[in-house]
């Protein structure tokens, strides 16, 4: 039996988490990189965000990273329209109640907020902002990740999302990776960086 593969990948914009879709869309497969049969994404980024995306032939790891006993840390960088206030950063932290599938009101999870500069080193995505546009940058760390969650979270407080960037799941980071890169990691090093 071959052993199992383990792999992180830095997101582009404009495509799916998916090897397979019945839509047109930018694919999985469509990346200048071969992955081995059976490889999948653990959990998902939209197609309008970017950034670390955990994949992998092992089916066990889904299991144990979104419904272990331990919650995991996920952290995101979140560029919003306009200034975002003290007080907002709080509401945020605080836990939110934002919108679930079923049409029901959910409370988000107390979580880390920061307002940050936007990174030096971040890639350009997307269509330049006009000059005159007024944006903040958030980092904001979830132990728990709903449907368009963090998306969500924002719009609540009347800010709306224009990149939406995952930096880090627990240990692991993308750091300088570029959209597009992926880099494969020994089974021992991605558990112990994971917290498995």
């Amino acid at each position: 039996m071959n052993p199992h593969r383990y792999f992180i990948l830095n997101k582009p914009i404009n495509m799916v988490s998916q090897f397979v879709s019945s839509h047109a869309v930018n694919l999985l497969t469509d990346l200048a990189y071969k992955f081995p049969p059976e490889t999948h994404a653990i959990g998902r980024l939209d197609q309008n965000s970017e950034g670390l995306l955990l994949l992998t032939t092992n089916k066990k790891i889904t299991r144990l990273l979104f419904q272990g006993a331990v919650p995991h840390k996920r952290t995101y960088l979140v560029q919003v329209k306009n200034a975002v206030s003290a007080e907002t950063v709080i509401k945020l932290s605080n836990g939110i109640a934002i919108s679930a599938p079923n049409g029901t009101q959910f409370i988000t999870t107390p979580c880390i907020v920061k307002l940050v500069n936007k990174p030096p080193n971040l890639f350009e995505a997307g269509k330049p902002l006009h000059e005159n546009v007024i944006t903040t940058w958030l980092q904001i760390t979830l132990t728990e990740g709903r449907f368009h969650q963090v998306r969500k979270m924002v719009a609540t407080v009347n800010h709306k999302c224009l990149r939406l960037v995952r930096i880090s799941i627990e240990d692991i980071v993308i750091g300088k990776m570029q959209p597009g890169e992926v880099v494969e990691l020994e089974e021992a090093d991605f558990f112990s960086l994971l917290k498995l």
